[in-house]
């Protein structure tokens, strides 16, 4: 490898994807096989072409093949995309949270087309993995970072072992992998079949997101992912932020900020979001004014807007990797439009998880299967 966890650790791999283009780090390997890993379960589950955007060994965002809106069309200029597309699938994890994508590593449950070959051509990512590439796209994507760019393989019929085994400071640690039926784990007939597609896609993330984490789903694609935290209501609160940034982008104020001639597409995004979210400091909002006029820093203040709003988004599924403890994950859940949820129930608290639910209307669904990810 090119090095290890950081550039000052030496390393080096046994097995793997095949390596077609670039030299991978200890990360660059990790982001890739949990990523392959997701997306060739969620296109399996759901039938459909899988993406998945990866950074720092989770996911930002995460979809299936679908229909891409117009905002999302209108940001990656992917205008005319097939519903039923690699590309539309890729379009829709990265638009999830692109703040967060930026210099992914990208995974495809698909070979890769030469319509998203130059579709990953057009934006920051650092690597792809897929189960193979068409005639010509290797040589598109190698052209990427001056020659640098990771291209993986990972084959059609790439299976991981049963078991699995990692060494930490010395201690050998083996286990069975993670190969509990989603599908078998859902029970059937509680939901119709585009919420169980969600709910499966949210299984499928959570699988593979550093927990704790929090997926929350709406129309096949995973909006607002909430990972790593130490408690499960910052969990919930953190999908939550990023669902409802993902929803606020939508919002006309934000999609008619004035054009910055020479403003690239990443920073352009990056204002959009501080915008939608009201997350800017002094400084930023000083240099906004400058950029967008002040109309627009005139209504980055107001948050009525952003409220109205917020309140239409709905009929979002949440999938928690572990059992809710308490009902004030359901409290927050309910504010972010969540319309389902989707947990390993088994709480003490789980009758009050329960009734905090059905006070908000929301179905609660338990799977008995806890999907821990570190």
């Amino acid at each position: 490898m090119r090095y290890g966890m950081n550039p000052h650790q030496s390393a080096s791999v046994e097995g793997g994807p095949a390596v077609l283009n670039g030299e991978p780090s200890l990360i660059n390997y990790l982001d890739a096989l949990n990523a392959f890993a997701l997306v060739r379960e969620a296109d399996e589950a759901g039938g459909l072409p899988a993406a998945a955007s990866f950074k720092h060994v989770s996911p930002a965002g995460a979809a299936l093949a679908g229909p891409v809106d117009e905002v999302a069309a209108e940001t990656w200029r992917t205008s005319g995309v097939g519903e039923d597309t690699l590309i539309s699938a890729y379009v829709r994890a990265r638009d999830a949270d692109p703040k967060s994508s930026f210099g992914d590593v990208v995974a495809l449950s698909r070979p890769v087309d030469a319509e998203t070959a130059e579709f990953l051509r057009t934006v920051i990512c650092d690597a792809v993995i897929a189960p193979g590439y068409e005639e010509g796209t290797v040589g598109v994507l190698s052209g990427k970072k001056s020659g640098r760019f990771l291209v993986f393989e990972a084959g059609a019929d790439w299976a991981p072992p049963a078991r699995e085994r990692r060494e930490v400071l010395g201690t050998v640690i083996e286990q069975d992998r993670d190969a509990a039926d989603l599908a078998a784990a859902l029970p059937a007939g509680v939901l119709d079949g585009r919420h169980r597609r969600d709910a499966l896609l949210g299984m499928a993330t959570a699988r593979y997101t550093q927990s704790n984490s929090v997926v929350l789903v709406r129309d096949g694609a995973a909006v607002g992912i909430g990972a790593g935290q130490q408690n499960r209501v910052d969990c919930v609160r953190l999908a939550g932020a990023k669902a409802r940034v993902w929803w606020l982008r939508r919002h006309p104020f934000v999609r008619e900020l004035p054009t910055v001639e020479g403003m690239r597409r990443q920073d352009r995004l990056n204002w959009q979001v501080r915008f939608a979210g009201a997350e800017m400091t002094r400084a930023q909002l000083v240099e906004f004014e400058g950029l967008f006029g002040a109309e627009a820093a005139g209504r980055y203040g107001d948050d009525g807007w952003r409220a109205e709003w917020a309140q239409r988004l709905d009929d979002v599924t949440l999938v928690s990797d572990g059992f809710l403890p308490f009902r004030d994950n359901v409290d927050h859940a309910a504010e972010f439009g969540v319309g389902t949820i989707v947990e390993p129930g088994g709480s003490t608290r789980s009758d009050e998880v329960a009734a905090a639910a059905a006070e908000h209307g929301i179905p609660l669904v338990t799977t008995g299967l806890r999907l821990f990810h570190h």
